[in-house]
This record gives C-alpha cells, sequence and structure tokens, in this order.
C-alpha cells in the first residue's frame, strides 16, 4: 500500500478542480498534480464548488471558513481517493466526509433501497452525532434519506426503516451485523465506506465485524478511516481495506488544545476528592460540565450523589437503554442538567456547545483518552476548563499523560483544602501503603472501586467484609 502525505495547511485562493477526473464518474488513484505534496487549502466552502443546496445548508447551519481538515479532504475525496486520515477530536472531521458524499449523492441520484454510503461509528452517541450532521447538512436534498441502526433501539422501528429506499446508512458494528444476517441490509450499492473512530472500533474489539461487513461491500468503493493515531493495528486494517490512500494529518491528537485551561489537584484519598469536588462545582463560570468515571457503577452513584447534593445531574454510560441515553443527552443539550457523569462512551461522540468545564474524576485508563475527555469543551472556538483529581495512585498514570500530550498539568490549589501529602508513586503489592489519611479508592487504571454509599448517600471509603468486589465492566 502507498500513501501520501499532506501534512500542512495554509490559506490559499480558490482550488482548480480542472485536474480532477469528474468527481462523480467514479473513482481515481492519484490526485491533480498541483495537489500532490503541495500545503493545498482553501479559505471558504465556496471555492470548494459543492452542490448549491450543500452551500445554502452550511451558511445557514453559521459556517463559512472550513477547518484545515475539511480543507484537506473535501478536494481529495471529490476526487475519489481513499483517505487515512489523523484528527483530534473537535476539528470538523464528520463534515470533511459527509460534505463531499453528500455533494456526489445529491449531483448523481440512483434508485434501489440499499445504501450508497455507509458510515460505521464505534459508539451510539458517536452514530447519532453523524446522523445529525447528515440531516444538517443534506436538510436542503429532499430525495436523500438517513437511516440510523443502533444497539438498543427496537428491531421492529429499525426493520420499518429498511423497508423504505435510503441513500445513506450510519451504523454501529454489532446491530448492522444482526441485521445483514437478517438479510435485511444489501450493501451491494455502497460507493463510499467511512470508519469513523477506526482506532476506537479496533479497542472495543470490533474488527472482525469491520472486516465482514467491508467485504460485503462492492470492491470499487471510495474508502475513508479516520483515526486519533494510526499505530500498527490501525495501518494493517488500511493495507486490508484502502487503496493507494491519500494521508492527512491535518491535526495532531497530542496537538494542544489552546483554548483549553487545564489544571491537576491532588487529593490525599477518596473523603478530600469528594469534598474538593463538592467545591469546584459551586464555581458560577460553570455553565455545564462532564464528570468522567472511571466506571458505570461509578457514574450511576455519584450522579445520585451529586442530584441528592441539590444538582441537576445525570449519568451516561454503556449499560443505560438507547431510549435513557437520548434523553439524557437531550436534556443536556436542552439544558435540563448542568452536569453529566459519563464513563469513556461519552468521551468521543458528545458535541453540545454548552459544556464549560471537564472534570476526570477518575483518569482515564489509555492516556489519549485524556485528550478526547477534555475536548468535549472548548469546542466551535470557545474556551473551556479541563480540571483533573489524582492521588498518588494516579501517580503512573499521571505520567503517561504527561509524556503523551508532551505538557506537565499545572497544579491547583484551594484555600482550605490543599492537599496533606505530596503525590508520589503507590507501593507495589505486599509492601506498606504511605501513612496519607484515609485509604483511596482505586480509581483510573488503578483498579477497582472500594467505595460504597452508605445509608446517607455519602461516600466512604471502605468496602463492609461481607460485601463481594464489584464487578468491572467496561464503561
Amino acid at each position: 500500500m502507498q500513501c501520501r502525505l499532506v501534512t500542512s495547511c495554509r490559506r490559499t485562493s480558490a482550488i482548480d478542480y480542472r485536474g480532477y477526473a469528474n468527481p462523480i464518474s467514479g473513482r481515481v488513484n492519484l490526485l491533480p498534480r498541483h495537489y500532490q505534496g503541495t500545503q493545498l487549502t482553501t479559505s471558504t466552502f465556496d471555492a470548494l464548488q459543492l452542490d448549491p443546496r450543500l452551500l445554502s445548508a452550511i451558511h445557514e447551519a453559521g459556517y463559512h471558513e472550513p477547518t484545515p481538515v475539511q480543507a484537506q479532504a473535501i478536494p481529495a475525496l471529490l476526487g475519489g481517493a481513499d483517505l487515512m486520515v489523523t484528527s483530534r477530536t473537535g476539528s470538523g472531521k464528520t463534515a470533511a466526509f459527509m460534505l463531499p458524499a453528500l455533494h456526489r449523492l445529491a449531483t448523481r441520484p440512483l434508485s434501489g433501497r440499499g445504501p450508497r454510503l455507509l458510515v460505521l461509528s464505534p459508539t451510539r452517541e458517536l452514530a447519532t452525532q453523524i446522523t445529525q450532521a447528515a440531516n444538517t447538512y443534506g436538510k436542503n436534498l429532499k430525495q436523500i434519506r438517513t437511516v440510523t441502526l443502533l444497539g438498543g433501539t427496537p428491531y421492529p422501528v429499525q426493520n420499518r426503516m429498511l423497508s423504505r429506499p435510503f441513500d445513506i446508512l450510519v451504523a454501529t458494528p454489532g446491530r448492522l451485523l444482526d441485521q445483514m444476517n437478517s438479510r435485511r441490509v444489501d450493501l451491494s450499492q455502497v460507493e463510499m465506506l467511512v470508519l469513523d473512530e477506526a482506532d476506537r472500533m479496533l479497542d472495543m474489539g470490533f474488527i472482525e465485524d469491520v472486516n465482514q461487513i467491508a467485504a460485503a461491500t462492492p470492491a470499487t468503493r471510495q474508502t475513508l478511516m479516520f483515526s486519533a493515531t494510526f499505530d500498527k493495528p490501525i495501518a494493517r486494517l488500511a493495507e486490508t481495506l484502502l487503496r493507494n490512500p491519500t494521508r492527512i494529518e491535518a491535526t495532531s491528537l497530542k496537538a494542544a488544545h489552546e483554548n483549553i485551561e487545564q489544571r491537576l489537584h491532588y487529593v490525599d484519598n477518596l473523603a478530600h476528592k469528594n469534598r474538593l469536588l463538592s467545591h469546584l462545582l459551586l464555581d458560577a463560570d460553570i455553565n455545564q460540565a462532564i464528570i468522567f468515571t472511571a466506571t458505570k457503577r461509578d457514574a450511576d452513584l455519584l450522579a445520585d450523589d451529586l442530584s441528592g447534593q441539590g444538582h441537576a445531574a445525570a449519568a451516561l454510560h454503556g449499560d443505560m437503554h438507547q431510549g435513557a441515553r437520548n434523553r439524557t443527552l437531550d436534556g443536556l443539550r436542552r439544558g435540563r442538567y448542568r452536569l453529566l457523569v459519563a464513563t469513556d462512551v461519552a468521551a468521543r461522540g458528545i458535541d453540545v456547545a454548552g459544556i464549560s468545564h471537564v472534570i476526570n474524576y477518575d483518569l482515564p485508563k489509555v492516556a489519549e483518552d485524556y485528550v478526547h475527555r477534555i475536548g468535549r469543551t472548548g469546542r466551535a472556538g470557545n474556551k473551556g476548563i479541563a480540571i483533573s483529581l489524582a492521588s498518588s495512585r494516579d501517580y503512573v498514570q499521571l505520567q503517561r499523560i504527561e509524556r503523551f500530550t508532551g505538557k506537565t498539568l499545572p497544579v491547583h490549589t484551594v484555600a482550605g483544602l490543599e492537599p496533606k501529602t505530596p503525590i508520589r508513586p503507590a507501593p507495589r503489592p505486599g509492601r506498606t501503603a504511605p501513612a496519607s489519611g484515609a485509604r483511596h479508592r482505586p480509581g483510573g487504571s488503578s483498579g477497582q472501586p472500594s467505595a460504597r454509599r452508605d445509608g446517607r448517600g455519602s461516600w466512604s471509603d471502605a468496602r463492609p467484609a461481607d460485601r463481594a468486589p464489584a464487578r468491572k465492566r467496561m464503561g
């Protein structure tokens, strides 16, 4: 597999499309000579020569200038190239593939029941966001219909949607395979296959599902792969699915969130952490916040405790029925909830403009997930604040995050709630823990939660001896 690499951006004038093959008449393996190895980008959406109905919807949505990833990806996709794109969260990658796909569907209508655009998403939240983008940008394309297949949605509802002609299918891999095995989905007319957040799909064990789904699509399809990183497993998948792709690194995952202020608070133990969290949430500058926990159980318990303290709080995690998840996200967007307590299932897929703060109650298990988490704030040019709470048990994970981001998190303290002991590596198993007050609940990558709520609804630091440890489940 050969790759052409486009890595940087600068403003130029409108793009000359005369070097392209007909962007709707099939695929080409090479981009125009003037595009290869250059820093080509464009300053306005109008210069991209998209269908006028798309441009009208874009302007109505308040967008006028493409982001770097859009400015690079859209011309390449209109030229028929397969793409490997590395782009951090909030970079506008959904529009980067949705706009050229809608342009193709609008300018070359075909009849048939099966989808022509297939988008695979690792999570239901991200799939819902992609569907919303398709509806927003395609609002003036009345003949184009989108169907979404998600786990947790009743099969009869999906079956009715699949019984009618549609052009775009957005799906999570597991539910799509179920419908394929029931012969309700035919992928023989797919012209463009998009793997959004492919690294996340591999992390969740979907690689066999993805390969099986891709095998059911035509070999002539155009394939796009978006991923936060392109390590060896992703490279092997790309080798299998993509042909002579153009690689675009518009923005690095490690790139600093210049508009997000990052803070680190040290805590001695769980009791100290909860007192500090209660104080931080009194900040009037918090419009809405997402609080990340390590487990689903902790998300439920902490959301209940915060609600009991008078906060408008709700939990979001993978064990919730899809209808409940949709209602929670809708409540967040409408302002009914000020606090959302979530596991990493929400780190990729929530796009709510009102989120001013992200709080890492537990540090993430994977260092790169820290970047995805804090990227839930500071979106669309707004400023945001990301706060992480860490104890000695999080020392190694904190080092990994700082090494991954290339930055040392600034340490902050609150008067009257300063830590009594400095953070240091946790003792190895079998050694005596440092005397630092109450035992801290292992969070993040450190193990199982040992906290429980007592009869007053607060969190305590000990687990009764006759109670079995909580089962650890993926968030």
